[in-house]
């Protein structure tokens, strides 16, 4: 049997339609394109457009990676929304003439952008966010002064969500920019919790740049600034700083300051229900995760935290795919680390089960599977396929 790999367009959709249990009139209206139309793709007749394969993967539900099936396909569409992306940014002070939706409909596009970001759906973000951040600019201008502080917040979510991809893709410059441009407009939307998720957001500008001691003072600044309260929000706000500190403090090797900061993020953790708040998860199952992440942060000493966690607790289905990914992948860094090369691999592999894109392009993976390549070399064809999709050792 052919690799996934080796499948066309077609026959993936028509192998993901199957799994699905959908015959191909059901998945055609599903995806809302004529059944015609369907059964040429899935026969290689005919190609698919953007807007189509996002529909059958919206349908199928799956990501719209597992369809375009290679890395460079899903890569490419990517990149190449990177200048237009850069283009939009730029004009943020003088931005050209075009369409501008009513604010209902902005709200709409815009949670919709952020769920997928919270799915690590990075090909949907990268094809639509340039075109939404071009119409939020040109609102921003022309919107009466009533709806400009909520155009600001939403200028804010659209800017996070297209970061998420420039960040993951290795856009760092691009990256740099857009969280100075999130920076600059936050507090025009009025809220200082908005201000203090936008702290959140940077902290990935010093993990970049490995400045770990100067981002975890960015962000005990932010926790000094930011509003104190005991309504939801106000707490969640304070938790997801703690909890970015706790992780950073555990890349400068600061123990007790990691300690600190997740004890804190556990306490604000338990008086919250788990949800996401400013755009990101928070609540005690997302403080679990971060137990593990501080615990790998720290090194090899400390791995059997991580560990102990992952013995006992799984998170669930409720929490955003990319935070469940981020926690297996970090669990098979510390198995990796104490031994355990098989649950490792296992873990990496349930990793890009739950969020392909994330999993893919993470780093951590790359690394991780190209020791495991070198320490069971020949032993097993499904690691050697599971390196070359992730392109380790690059």
């Amino acid at each position: 049997m052919p690799t996934a790999n080796a499948l066309t367009f077609g026959q993936r959709v028509a192998y993901r339609r199957r799994v699905a249990r959908m015959t191909q009139q059901e998945l055609a209206n599903a995806a809302g394109v004529h059944v015609g139309t369907l059964r040429k793709i899935e026969r290689g007749a005919r190609g698919a457009s953007d807007g189509v394969v996002e529909a059958l993967a919206a349908a199928l539900g799956v990501d719209t990676s597992r369809l375009l099936g290679s890395r460079d396909q899903a890569d490419a569409r990517v990149h190449a929304a990177m200048p237009s992306l850069s283009a939009e940014i730029a004009a943020y002070e003088g931005p050209d003439d075009g369409p501008v939706r009513p604010l209902a409909d902005l709200r709409i596009a815009v949670d919709e952008a952020v769920t997928w970001r919270l799915a690590a759906q990075y090909v949907r973000i990268a094809r639509h966010a340039p075109k939404l951040i071009g119409e939020l600019i040109r609102a921003n201008h022309l919107a009466p002064a009533k709806e400009r502080a909520e155009i600001a917040g939403l200028l804010v979510s659209a800017l996070r969500t297209a970061d998420a991809v420039a960040y993951k893709y290795g856009a760092r410059d691009l990256s740099a920019r857009l969280v100075d441009l999130m920076r600059w407009v936050a507090p025009h939307a009025g809220d200082p919790l908005l201000v203090a998720a936008v702290a959140y957001v940077r902290t990935e500008t010093f993990f970049a740049a490995r400045a770990f001691a100067p981002g975890l003072r960015a962000l005990e600044a932010a926790l000094d600034a930011a509003p104190v309260g005991d309504d939801d929000a106000t707490v969640a706000a304070r938790g997801t700083l703690n909890m970015r500190a706790a992780v950073i403090a555990g890349r400068a090797g600061l123990v007790e300051a990691a300690n600190f900061h997740l004890f804190e993020a556990r306490r604000l953790g338990d008086a919250v229900p788990e949800s996401v708040y400013q755009g990101t998860a928070f609540g005690p199952e997302s403080v679990r995760i971060h137990e593990v992440s501080v615990a790998v942060s720290l090194g090899h000493d400390h791995v059997r935290r991580a560990l102990d966690v992952a013995n006992e607790w799984a998170p669930p289905q409720s929490l955003p795919a990319e935070r469940r990914s981020g926690f297996y992948i970090e669990v098979a860094r510390a198995q990796l680390w104490t031994g355990l090369a098989r649950d490792a691999f296992e873990s990496l592999k349930v990793a890009r089960r739950i969020a392909p894109q994330h999993t893919r392009d993470h780093p951590w993976v790359r690394e991780d599977a190209a020791t495991l390549r070198r320490l069971r070399r020949g032993d097993a064809e499904s690691l050697s396929s599971f390196a070359e999709w992730c392109h380790a050792g690059e």
